[in-house]
């Protein structure tokens, strides 16, 4: 008598490599979860139990199956007691599949979300198929589909690979199936280095995010990871991704002292609250874990991540025009601003810049609510004229508190001022930048040629020396640049 194989309903065609085999189906395959290609014939990518219910020779409630495999182009069956079905390679360029119908999904549980896999040496080939086995689960009870959430795949390990995008599959079988695919790759567990990745690389138009649906990256962390995860944690939160970290087996006391940071999950999530952290005491018998993170994942309400420097904040930009500048410099000036400015998502719900030009007089170029499109603000940025005169940086500071910021003293928007001088002002700045201050509205002073230091550092919100700059040359605008970009979303997230 010919004992069957236990195999999953993950099983294909082409898992079984020989070409006759007894196999042992479980219950509840369900044909609607699992990729059947073909009729009678099915293709080697189909699932075996999911074919063998589909022909009707087993139930849901599983059963044995015979499996022949023939070589391509060729017929090959399965049977059961008796009963035959057939399964067969499909013919080369040519996929044996019906035209699906494109399933709208779960429209209550709208998100683009990341499931960010240990592929490490240290969760090892067996546990990597188990983690693979739990991801499949959740993916499926979030209820994937072109109106409902898109999932994609980064697996962690020595470097981060991006496994399939959110474009890539939007019906739950073929994400199932996509999911199996994955090999495992070894190496250390950087998942500093994957989430940072992840953020950057994985959430682009290109690779299938929409707009104004929350981001999200569900990172699975085997024991600890091997680098540091805090800075990817802050990188992530900048691009405005909802990190939620799924720790099992925490390390014993006895490794302890291999793990970097014991608080690493604290430190990656996108709050520090409870909600964004969930814990698994091993890989098995993790079905039960299913429903609860699938209803963490859909609670949208909670994705406070979703707002950034990037899409919520308003930049005012002073900017000198006094006769020492000289047209030429002038241009480099409105430059800086140029590469600044087009960082941010502007759009008339998203970040805001508003432009003054300033000598002894003041002149606005343009206000927060003038333009919100990026390529309307940048070019009226080129085209603003050089005014030339004295340098009154205090007297331009009120008025840009009082005209700039006072009509949209509403906006939920965090406000920024930035400053470019290159003079002594004639008249007081500690006491407009201190009003400033007062008004929510965070500075940074950047001066240049005979700026001094003593009005940088006055006109500077604390702590000065991250919000103050100086360069010789107006040259050396342009690497001041990211310092700017990079304090702006720092205050950002201390203030959220």
């Amino acid at each position: 008598m010919v004992i069957p194989i236990a195999i999953t309903c993950f099983t294909r065609g082409l898992d079984i490599r020989k070409e006759k085999a007894d196999v042992l189906c479980p219950g509840g395959c369900s044909l609607e979860e699992f990729s059947v290609f073909g009729n009678i014939v099915y293709a080697s990518v189909s699932s075996i139990c999911g074919a063998a219910v589909h022909r009707g020779v087993i139930d849901t409630s599983g059963g044995p199956v015979r499996v022949y495999s023939l070589p391509e182009g060729k017929s090959s069956s399965q049977e059961a007691t008796g009963r035959a079905v057939s399964t067969a390679h499909p013919p080369a360029g040519k996929r044996l599949k019906k035209t699906p119908e494109k399933k709208t999904g779960n429209k209550d549980c709208k998100a683009d979300i990341a499931f960010l896999i240990d592929g490490s040496f240290n969760i090892g080939q067996r546990r990597f198929n188990l983690q693979k086995n739990f991801v499949g689960k959740v993916a499926l009870m979030l209820g994937i589909g072109t109106e409902g959430p898109h999932v994609g795949l980064v697996q962690a390990s020595e470097h981060p690979k991006i496994e399939f995008y959110l474009k890539n599959f939007t019906s739950a079988k073929d994400v199932l199936f996509a999911i199996k695919e994955v090999g495992f790759r070894g190496g250390n567990s950087n998942t500093g280095k994957a989430l940072k990745h992840t953020a950057q690389k994985f959430f682009t138009a290109d690779a299938g995010v929409r707009k104004g649906i929350p981001k999200v990256v569900v990172v699975f962390i085997d024991g600890w990871p091997s680098d540091d995860i805090e800075e990817a944690g802050i990188v992530a939160r900048e691009f405005g991704v909802n990190v939620f970290i799924v720790s099992v087996a925490k390390p014993i006391p006895e490794e302890l002292g291999m793990v970097q940071d014991v608080a690493f999950v604290d430190k990656a999530v996108c709050r520090n609250n409870g909600f964004f952290s969930y814990h698994m005491p091993n890989w098995f018998g993790t079905t039960k874990y299913v429903k609860p993170l699938v209803q963490k994942l859909c609670t949208h309400e909670q994705m406070m991540c979703s707002k950034t420097c990037y899409n919520s904040v308003n930049i005012a930009f002073l900017i000198d025009g006094s006769s020492s500048v000289g047209d030429s410099n002038f241009r480099l000036m409105l430059e800086f601003v140029s590469n600044i400015a087009k960082t941010f998502e502007i759009s008339d719900i998203g970040a805001k810049i508003a432009a003054v030009q300033f000598t002894y007089d003041q002149r606005t170029e343009f206000s927060f609510t003038d333009y919100n499109t990026k390529e309307n603000v940048l070019a009226v940025l080129a085209n603003i004229r050089y005014m030339s005169g004295g340098t009154a940086t205090g007297d331009a500071i009120s008025f840009t508190v009082r005209n700039v910021f006072g009509p949209i003293r509403e906006s939920p928007n965090k406000n920024f001022l930035v400053i470019v001088t290159d003079g002594q002002s004639y008249d007081d700045v500690r006491g407009p930048a201190a009003a400033a201050h007062d008004a929510g509205i965070t500075i940074f002073s950047v001066g240049v040629a005979w700026a001094p230091l003593d009005d940088l550092r006055d006109m500077a919100s604390k702590p000065k020396e991250s919000h103050a700059f100086f360069t010789r040359e107006f040259t050396g605008l342009e690497p001041i640049v990211s310092d700017v970009i990079r304090g702006i979303c720092r205050d950002f997230l201390e203030s959220q």
